[in-house]
């Protein structure tokens, strides 16, 4: 305290002084900036999904006003933008991202089937629901988001890769934070630090929708549920004005809560609105808050993400007035961004000095390592990069297939992360086959429990049992024999009871006959990348063939079947039930041998495959079988069959059969509903053929000419047709319903063969 009767003029004069020798609060520069009388501009960003578009069209108005930003925060698709500006990009280049991203693809995280192993594209030849929980002590284990997440874990790596040794978040271009929620306490979590990328995704894992994140032992969701609009953070920054932009929903009406989308979209907009109403109020004259309008553009609008960017674009421009008290001249403004592109490491992309993988999967790492495609000393080329961590995603095995480059004192470290699924690696399926002339279906139902990566060679047993007209039981071990899962050796027994209809010339039934068939298959092959597989083995079958329906007089004969094979299957469809590019082929040579038990000696050889092609919303298919016994001599159990929707549309199920057999196949279908989820398709085929008695009596002018036109709904449990069908020769229309059997492919089932 100054002294009694000190002079007020000399305790000002001691202010002055103390005033000068002390330094002025600092505000952080940004670096090659010096600290000037301006004040410090934080932008805060908040998420609404496809709106966030949006924020591009505030920065392009920012720039033409020459308004430099010093510090960006934001919560899921505002973290999004800001973190991509922040790492340097500029609003066109965001522009064009945002246009030129497949949202659908990225967003829908399924496995495209040229990268799935050859293996697993075996699947589709069951009925199987592909979409499978996980067995773990009798219950049932879910995943934790009804997305993983790998496609938009590799889509932000490859669009932060420029930045992707700069691990503080404050020695961005742009000082950035992200913001998450911690999904255990419920508390927002700011990012500043670490692998960019995964601070984007963790801040826009949607819960539910999309898989978490974990980052430094916090398991993270979308930032939204606790701070969606981060003002308060961009102020602990350093801010002293602040622009925030909200782009969020606004809470919907009673009568628009008619979806499950609607209702999930309304609890987050409920759970962050009263802390972003109290952010907002905290905010003073000097700060600016754009609010843009974008009407009906809804969370999951990304196709009208276009729409959305002139939408910011004019409410910036409607607080132009605001905005331009931070206008800085021309020169400052060159000054500032030059400083911000300082910022961006030079150089072009990362060496691969040394590889790294962890893998928490019973899979071996030398598995992992053998598909990756990024040569040591050589530059990270991103596209054969994520290529190979797309196949071994394929395996599907992991819930994500993640890379990261980091820099050590000796050299650029690539890491992959291999995080096995959570819900694995036990597996319990089911599925529904159905198909029916609407003169008696035939349903089977069928449970399948499969135990995954029961090795360091992946492994895999599975077992199943099918109910319903043709009763089953079997049980297989697949084996891969190389850390490259090429090499492979196959066991599998089976037993099975099918219902089979003897038809007359005219497609009348004679009778129904049952055969009781029990076997096994040992082959040993070698995959031919995800393409294509050769294979060789054998075949060994018993059983019983009886009349149920028909002449009882005719007793039960046995049959006994040993059989050597050989086959190369070639399969690089893009879809089984409905393929729009891409093509199949299986060719089949078998011999049944009296020194492998068979009961007769035969020689088969059969060829079948597709081939489509896509224009615009429509797509043609062409296939066809051919199948031929050497000398005509095989049993009954082994004739070639054709019959039913699209296998000769208007006969009966299996009606024909013959030592012999030629199918032509034409399918021209187009989409008319582009719903991911169910794709509905329109269509009509058109096929020719027949089966002979030997090999001499093939003749053209013997062939049936059959058709079909057809509604198809590509359904969580497989592909559901309707379809009316009709064949030459005076045979009756046919109309069919089908559920889990391809339109252009022979009916699947679970026998040996």
């Amino acid at each position: 305290m100054p002294r009694a009767g000190t002079p007020l003029p000399l305790l000002l004069l001691m202010a002055l002084v103390l005033l000068a020798a002390t330094p002025p609060r600092a505000c952080a520069a940004a670096p090659g900036e010096t600290t000037t009388s301006r004040p410090r501009i934080g932008l805060a960003l908040s998420g609404g999904g496809a709106r966030g578009a949006a924020h591009v069209g505030v920065l392009r108005v920012l720039e033409e006003n020459r308004v430099p930003i010093d510090y960006i925060a934001g919560t899921s698709m505002g973290a999004l933008v800001g973190g991509m500006y922040a790492s340097g990009m500029t609003p066109a280049q965001l522009d064009s991202v945002l246009n030129d991203i497949d949202w659908m693809a990225a967003f829908s995280d399924r496995i495209p089937r040229r990268d799935r192993s050859f293996r697993r594209k075996r699947d589709d030849d069951l009925y199987l629901v592909k979409n499978k929980p996980g067995l773990r002590g009798g219950r049932l284990v879910f995943p934790p988001g009804l997305l993983d997440g790998h496609e938009i874990d590799l889509l932000l790596k490859r669009l932060t890769l420029p930045v992707v040794s700069v691990r503080n978040f404050d020695s961005l271009p742009i000082p950035y934070r992200a913001v998450a929620a911690d999904i255990v306490t419920g508390e927002a979590v700011v990012l500043d630090h670490g692998d960019l990328a995964m601070a984007l995704r963790s801040s826009m894992a949607i819960p539910a929708a999309f898989a978490p994140r974990e980052i430094d032992g916090r398991v993270l969701v979308d930032g939204g549920i606790t701070d969606n609009l981060p003002i308060e953070v961009v102020r602990q920054m350093g801010a002293d004005v602040i622009i925030a932009v909200d782009i969020s929903s606004p809470a919907q009406g009673r009568e628009e809560l008619g979806s499950v989308v609607s209702i999930a979209t309304q609890l987050a907009t409920l759970a962050s609105d009263r802390e972003k109403a109290r952010q907002v109020a905290s905010l003073g004259p000097r700060d600016v808050f754009i609010r843009p309008d974008l009407g009906d553009i809804t969370v999951a609008s990304f196709e009208r993400a276009p729409e959305a960017i002139p939408a910011g674009e004019r409410a910036a421009r409607a607080a132009v007035d605001r905005l331009r008290r931070y206008s800085v001249s021309p020169e400052e403004y060159d000054a500032w961004k030059a400083a911000r592109a300082a910022r961006v490491p030079a150089g072009g992309p990362p060496v691969v000095g040394s590889v790294r993988i962890v893998n928490d999967s019973g899979l071996g790492d030398d598995v992992i390592a053998t598909r990756l495609d990024a040569p040591t000393g050589e530059p990270v080329d991103v596209d054969r990069l994520e290529r190979s961590l797309d196949q071994v995603y394929g395996l599907e095995l992991f819930e994500s297939v993640y890379f990261d480059l980091q820099q050590s004192p000796e050299d650029d470290v690539l890491t992959v992360r291999a995080r096995a699924r959570s819900w694995g690696p036990n597996y319990l399926q089911g599925g529904v086959a159905v198909f029916d002339d609407f003169e008696g279906p035939n349903v089977n139902v069928a449970v399948a429990y499969s135990r995954t990566a029961i090795n360091r060679r992946n492994g895999e047993w599975r077992t199943g049992v099918q109910m319903g007209q043709e009763p089953a039981a079997w049980t297989e071990l697949y084996q891969p024999l190389d850390r490259g899962l090429r090499s492979f050796a196959h066991v599998e027994l089976s037993a099975v009871e099918r219902a089979l209809n003897v038809f007359d010339s005219r497609g009348h039934k004679l009778s129904e006959l049952g055969i009781t068939q029990y076997g096994g298959m040992l082959a040993l092959g070698r995959e031919l990348g995800t393409w294509g597989e050769l294979r060789a083995g054998v075949l060994r079958e018993g059983g019983r063939i009886r009349v149920q329906v028909g002449d009882p007089s005719v007793p039960a004969t046995r049959y006994d079947t040993g059989e050597l094979f050989g086959q190369l299957f070639v399969d690089r469809l893009d879809d089984v039930a409905f393929p729009r590019r891409g093509g199949s082929l299986r060719v089949r040579g078998s011999a049944g041998l009296d020194a492998l038990g068979s009961t007769v000696e035969y020689q088969q050889l059969l060829a079948e495959g597709r081939a489509a092609w896509t224009f615009g919303r429509a797509t043609a298919l062409i296939g066809g079988m051919f199948g031929t016994t050497r000398d005509s001599d095989a049993p009954f159990e082994s004739l070639f069959r054709l019959g039913g929707l699209g296998r000769l549309s208007g006969l009966q199920e299996d009606e024909l059969l013959g030592q012999h057999a030629v199918l032509a196949q034409a399918f021209l279908y187009r989409r008319l509903v582009d719903f991911e989820l169910l794709p509905l398709y329109a269509g009509l085929s058109a096929e020719f053929g027949n089966v002979f008695p030997t090999r001499s009596a093939i003749r053209l002018s013997d062939g049936i000419a059959a058709g079909s036109v057809f509604l198809g709904l590509d359904t969580l449990l497989g592909p559901l047709c309707l379809a009316y069908g009709r064949a030459e020769h005076g045979r009756d229309n046919v109309y069919y319903l089908t559920l889990g059997q391809p339109i252009s492919a022979p009916r699947p089932g679970f026998v040996v063969r």
